[in-house]
């Protein structure tokens, strides 16, 4: 409802209504007809041409000055035949109330009819005018207004009342509302809260100043028809308002105008429903141009409208088929801010005419691929930005973008990989993009792959070990790696290289220990020398010692389990189907004998050996050789460490 209003006129009300007739009963016979398309009024001359420069000259050049029958026409008045209703009742001196709803109508048509000050004063043009100008600082009543200038364009627009009410709606949504003593309310005013008091001014006598959020008008502009919210929204951003307001409207107005936006984003069922749209009766083609321009209005500023809004948006457009620039401006500004995104909003399903997979992978390749030169873009543009493999091989990487994504990805890969209709050729391009430096741990890429594999079950060995090369064995944990020393599902030859990583890796832990014990030891025999004044320093730092010399010994005794139970799975392995011999003879693994028999077999010669990884700890060879001998030698170096 309109608050502001403005009350014209001291007559009682003389004007009656039968079906589309209206009469005034004044006593005196009607001997003036104006017809307003289909609604007829029976009037008077003398009250409507003494306000109207309009109406007296078509009275004058009709002739009918003196004839009852006088009959005007006016089908193109501003605001139809409402709006003459209450131009009659202002020449008759009835009382009329100006509000936001009738005053648009009422301006433009009191300009059509020339109702100025020189028809007599107080005219309608003046008073008008007057009404607009105190209703220009009331939120409410200029929306209301707004919406109203549609139905008497192009004059609205002609008296520049739709620049004047925009204008005025840009200046208070701009507004800081931390300046006011209270939040502005609905109709654009301040307002005390209760049990308190107003001095002057709009100053509130006790209250402190309350917050405002920043989304009070997102309501009031959502109801704007198209074209004028985005004059509206053009309006605020030139006003300089901050692009997460302006994205929070359009927001509000997508939900509230797109009935596709609102539906769920993928086969899986959620608990928390959309709102309902009110704009269900749109059709398709209506939506289509609707979303197009909600598009162009999203700001570009990277992280200005959240991810999940975007893909729905992306979703949304694809349904409806939208324009290839469209999408394609979506796809580059999720890729933007990818590290935004959720799991389930990138599981877009596959619309599309051919069909071939569940979900949309060829969208999410296009939008990792702009992640990817947004972010060595960045990367070149940034010198402070350096990434250390070493603290991600350590564990203590940082959350950067890359990394986030990184786990995104294996997060969609694992969700699509059931799909048997996934070709492998995509499967490999999702997963090959993202660096080997972004994946901290290879788990996740680990179960993606496994969940893949057991979905294709027939694939051929060259093409397990292919998708196994896109894993780094190095970077499994200890669960991934007793899952995968397992699992039947992958290529020997990656088992292989998992169990030889593992017990690199655990030689050169024991190498480690070994180390620490020996500082450890010496360190104990240098405080051997100290004065007897540091007794006290003195026993506190064995106790120290003999605290870490237990730490040692409990390490020990866990790495002494780890290795029985690697034996004890390489020995598992060794007793496959396939048998040792089968083994030996596909990776050409070869013993070696200290002396060599010129009877025996001769060597292979496209025999490779396998070395290891650098590492700042020199560890002895591993050779594959003889399994059980090699855990032996770390059993032997386990018992001469606990000796010491």
């Amino acid at each position: 409802m309109a608050r502001l209003i403005m009350r014209l006129g001291s007559k009682s009300e003389v004007f009656y209504r039968d079906g589309q007739t209206w009469f005034c009963s004044t006593g005196l016979p009607s001997d003036l007809v104006v017809e307003v398309g289909e609604t007829t009024f029976h009037l008077h001359k003398f009250p409507l041409l003494s306000r109207s420069l309009v109406i007296a000259n078509r009275i004058k050049d009709s002739c009918c000055v003196d004839d009852e029958n006088c009959v005007l026409q006016f089908h193109d008045l501003p605001g139809g035949a409402k709006t003459f209703l209450l131009v009659a009742k202002f020449c008759y001196g009835i009382r009329l109330e100006l509000n936001a709803m009738n005053i648009v109508g009422l301006r433009c048509a009191a300009e059509y009819l020339q109702m100025s000050e020189d028809q007599g004063d107080g005219n309608l043009i003046l008073q008008t005018e007057s009404f607009l100008n105190e209703m220009f600082g009331h939120w409410t009543d200029t929306i209301k207004a707004l919406e109203a200038c549609e139905e008497s364009l192009p004059y609205s627009e002609e008296l520049q009342i739709v620049s004047r009410c925009i204008d005025s709606l840009a200046m208070k949504a701009c507004a800081d509302t931390s300046l006011f003593s209270w939040p502005v309310s609905e109709s654009g005013t301040a307002q005390c809260p209760e049990g308190n008091h107003v001095l002057w001014n709009g100053i509130c006598s006790t209250a402190k100043p309350q917050t405002s959020s920043e989304d009070w008008w997102y309501e009031d502009v959502s109801f704007l028809r198209l074209p004028l919210y985005k004059r509206l929204i053009l309006a605020f951003d030139s006003s300089g308002m901050k692009p997460e307001r302006i994205a929070g409207s359009v927001v509000h107005y997508a939900k509230t105008h797109l009935p596709l936006l609102c539906r769920e984003p993928s086969f899986q069922s959620r608990n928390n429903a959309a709102p309902v749209s009110t704009a269900s009766h749109l059709s398709d083609m209506d939506q289509r141009s609707l979303l197009e321009e909600i598009v162009a209005l999203i700001p570009t500023q990277k992280g200005a409208t959240p991810t999940n809004f975007l893909l729905r948006l992306l979703r949304t457009s694809m349904v409806l088929r939208a324009r290839p620039p469209c999408q394609e401006k979506l796809e580059r500004q999720i890729g933007a801010q990818l590290d935004q995104a959720a799991l389930e909003d990138l599981l877009i399903p596959n619309i599309g005419y051919s069909m071939e997979t569940l979900y949309d992978i060829d969208c999410i390749q296009r939008i990792l691929d702009h992640f990817i030169r947004v972010d060595h873009e960045s990367l070149n543009s940034s010198s402070s930005y350096i990434i250390d493999d070493e603290q991600l091989m350590g564990g203590s990487h940082p959350l950067t973008p890359m990394t986030m994504v990184a786990t995104l990805v294996d997060g969609y890969l694992a969700e699509v990989a059931p799909d048997v209709n996934l070709k492998l050729p995509k499967f490999q391009s999702l997963a090959a993009v993202i660096p080997d430096y972004a994946r901290p741990t290879n788990d996740g890429i680990y179960r993606a792959i496994d969940i893949y594999l057991k979905a294709h079950p027939w694939l051929i060995d060259s093409e397990r070990e292919q998708i196994c090369g896109l894993m780094n064995c190095q970077k499994l944990s200890l669960e991934a790696i007793t899952h995968a020393t397992q699992n039947e599902r992958l290529p020997l030859r990656f088992i292989v290289q998992v169990l030889f990583f593992e017990q690199l890796r655990l030689r050169t832990s024991i190498a480690g220990w070994v180390f620490v014990s020996d500082n450890f030891e010496n360190s104990q025999n240098s405080t051997g020398n100290n004065a007897a004044s540091a007794s006290i320093v003195h026993g506190g730092a064995v106790q120290d010692r003999c605290t870490g010399a237990n730490d040692i010994t409990e390490r020990i005794s866990e790495l002494e389990k780890e290795c029985l139970s690697m034996k004890e799975e390489l020995e598992k392995l060794v007793k496959a189907k396939r048998g040792w011999n089968i083994f030996l003879k596909k990776f050409r693994f070869r013993s070696k004998p200290k002396s060599i028999d010129p009877k025996m077999a001769k060597p292979s010669s496209d025999s490779k050996k396998l070395k290891p990884c650098n590492s700042k700890t020199s560890a002895p060879k591993v050779s594959f050789t003889n399994g059980s001998e090699n855990f032996n030698k770390g059993e032997s170096e386990l018992q001469v460490l606990k000796e010491n």
